[in-house]
């Protein structure tokens, strides 16, 4: 940097030389030529004490002012050139304007502001002795540059206290305007700010991660950000940091990657979904379960349960080993806790269910040690059962976390599922990464019962990570098999939003239920019915929400789409559609006439379809502009009805 600044300064130092020497040398405007000579001598020697400074000075502001202090040095040079012209002939060709002096005098006299004020802000506080820098001449026609400057200068030579102040300052300055933003990455704040999220006090380690989830607000921005190295920052911070420090960055991650889902990738290179994760798990289930866990897992549902049944046949330590920690302190486990609880213990009694993890995870190299005493009591644990103890892989450090408020606790676990339904949004890696971790078990505890917070982003990234597994076989099938725990648990607390129905959860679970269409049996029979129920005079969105969601039940591409449809009209699904086909708002109508079709198309000989006259409903719609302005409602339409009209006879359509 300080070579960069002194091959900048050099060529003005040459000109104001120039300058001075060409002034002596005048033969006309003697006088307003020395002026000229003692404004750039003047000049000059700031330029020659800005270049011994150049490993203090502040790259950005050097390179404006420089370039303008520049121009002015080249007007001033022609200037003083054409007053050396000798002889009578040439003084008359040389043209010289009333003014030019004055104005050339005025811009060296800017200049002589624009070097002073850099000097002044590039020194450090002791140097300086707290003046105030005022307003720099070249940022008259924009006085938050200046700002900006001052605040970024701090950032490189303030001590820690002054450098949190100043990353406190360009927050509120990210905060106000998103211009301002923009102004701060342009300016070199950036990595700055990344410095002292990583060497700084917990204060000025938060006020910069804040300021660098502000800054991220569109792609470009967030690239520039991410081509800085925020990722392996942040990694580090969400490892090691302070919890407060950790919330933040979490959250500043969701913001980076809202913004801009292609640094997704980069954040899962430097493991932010396993420091994620970690967090998340943090006494919500057990941290002795290993990060990965087994993808070809042959217990069933039943066998889970009956070990809950019978755990109160297992020895004294067994019990102790069961038992898990719930975020909201409750002492008496629920059943998905006891779920999750033998899960857990019975994966780690069974070798042969733990799978190798992915090479490119590393994770047997990459997990730093849990904390002492929680490994230690792990350790003991599993000595008792005679368990070799590589076994269990470890997840990233804990030291000082349980010391933590609750508020704080409940604060990184909103940011932490904050960030992963961010950053798993059509990642279908990251998704697999999340379903491979303890995630799943720790989203249905928290679903369950975790602050409002902690639910809501818990259930939009369960949204998200169902949206993308609907779209991929294969995560569909390892994730959210019928056979596995997680995702039974996931389901179970899921169903019961529905079923209560009166959540903001409500809505995210009801399209993660749509999504996992295709997972389920025949034998499930309890999933549809509290769709059908949200038909029933609900609010539209809700109403739409659940018929967007049967018609993935009801749809030719599910393979059980003929059970899922007589489950529908088992329900009194059907009576609800017409309702909404006939009166509903057209949000709600057009899914809800596909869903009528797809039932009529699977189930054409219902009885009561037919009692229901759902043909007459369909010729209805089939006449209705608004409902058949697509190509696919059209067809979908003329091939129930003539499902309808071939299995139906006129009699049994009510026609007289």
């Amino acid at each position: 940097m300080a070579d960069i600044v002194k091959e900048i300064l050099a060529r003005p130092i040459q000109l104001a030389d120039q300058v001075t020497k060409s002034a002596d040398e005048a033969q006309s405007f003697k006088q307003d030529c020395l002026e000229l000579k003692a404004k750039t001598e003047k000049l000059a020697t700031l330029l020659r004490q800005a270049a011994r400074a150049s490993n203090d000075l502040y790259e950005r502001p050097t390179r404006r002012i420089i370039d303008d202090t520049e121009q002015v040095l080249d007007k001033a040079l022609a200037l003083v050139i054409k007053c050396r012209a000798t002889g009578i002939m040439k003084r008359m060709f040389t043209i010289i304007p009333s003014g030019a002096f004055r104005k050339t005098s005025m811009q060296l006299e800017n200049s002589i502001g624009d070097v002073s004020w850099l000097l002044r802000v590039s020194a450090s506080a002791g140097d300086r002795d707290d003046e105030y820098l005022g307003l720099p001449p070249i940022a008259a026609n924009e006085p938050i540059l200046c700002l900006i400057w001052e605040q970024v200068a701090i950032l490189f030579t303030g001590s820690l206290e002054e450098r949190s102040d100043a990353a406190a300052s360009l927050v509120s300055l990210a905060r106000d305007n998103d211009r301002y933003g923009k102004l701060i990455i342009e300016e070199g704040g950036v990595p700055p700010l990344l410095k002292l999220a990583k060497e700084g006090k917990m204060e000025g380690q938060e006020n910069a991660a804040r300021a660098i989830g502000l800054l991220g607000r569109d792609p470009e921005s967030v690239e520039q950000i991410v081509n800085a190295g925020v990722c392996s920052v942040f990694a580090k911070i969400l490892k090691e940091g302070h919890m407060k420090v950790q919330l933040v960055v979490a959250w500043a991650v969701s913001e980076l990657a809202a913004n801009h889902p292609k640094c997704q990738d980069h954040f899962a290179q430097n493991n932010i979904i396993r420091f994620l994760v970690s967090h998340l798990a943090f006494e919500t289930v057990q941290e002795h379960s290993k990060y990965t866990i087994a993808s070809k897992q042959t217990m069933s549902i039943h066998s889970v349960l009956m070990a809950s049944n019978d755990s109160n046949e297992k020895g004294e330590h067994e019990d102790e080993k069961s038992k898990i920690s719930h975020p909201m302190n409750n002492s008496t486990p629920s059943q998905m806790h006891n779920v999750i609880t033998n899960t857990l213990a019975m994966k780690n009694q069974n070798p042969n269910t733990i799978t190798k993890p992915n090479q490119s995870q590393s994770p047997t190299k990459n997990m730093p040690p849990l904390a002492n005493q929680v490994k230690g009591n792990q350790n003991n644990a599993r000595q008792q059962k005679g368990h070799p103890q590589h076994h269990v892989l470890t997840g990233t450090s804990i030291k000082g976390r349980e010391f933590e408020d609750p508020g704080t606790k409940a604060q990184m676990k909103a940011m932490a599922a904050r960030a992963l339904w961010q950053l798993c949004i059509g990642n279908v890696t990251i998704c697999r990464s999340i379903t491979e971790s303890r995630a799943l078990l720790c989203f249905a505890v928290l679903l369950e019962k975790g602050p409002d917070d902690v639910q809501s982003y818990s259930a939009m990234a369960l949204m998200e990570i169902t949206a993308v597994a609907e779209q991929t076989s294969d995560l569909r099938r390892s994730a959210f098999k019928p056979t596995s725990p997680a995702a039974k648990a996931v389901v179970d607390q899921m169903l019961k939003v529905i079923e209560k129905a009166d959540s903001v959860l409500l809505t995210p679970c009801v399209k993660a239920i749509g999504n996992l269409a295709r997972t389920f049996r025949a034998t499930e029979t309890r999933i549809i019915g509290p769709l059908v129920k949200l038909l029933d005079e609900r609010e539209p969105e809700i109403t739409m929400e659940a018929a967007i969601a049967l018609n993935k039940f009801a749809a030719a591409e599910n393979f059980l789409c003929v059970n899922h449809s007589k489950a529908i009209i088992s329900a009194g699904g059907a009576k609800h559609l017409i309702q909404l086909v006939y009166f509903g708002e057209q949000m709600v109508q057009i899914p809800s006439l596909i869903l009528l079709c797809y039932i009529s198309l699977n189930c054409p000989d219902s009885e009561v379809l037919a009692n229901e006259e759902v043909l007459i409903v369909l010729e209805w719609s089939s006449k209705q502009a608004h409902l058949t302005h697509e190509p696919t409602i059209e067809s979908l339409l003329q091939d129930a009805k003539s499902r309808l009209e071939l299995y139906q006879s006129r009699g049994s359509r009510g026609f007289h």
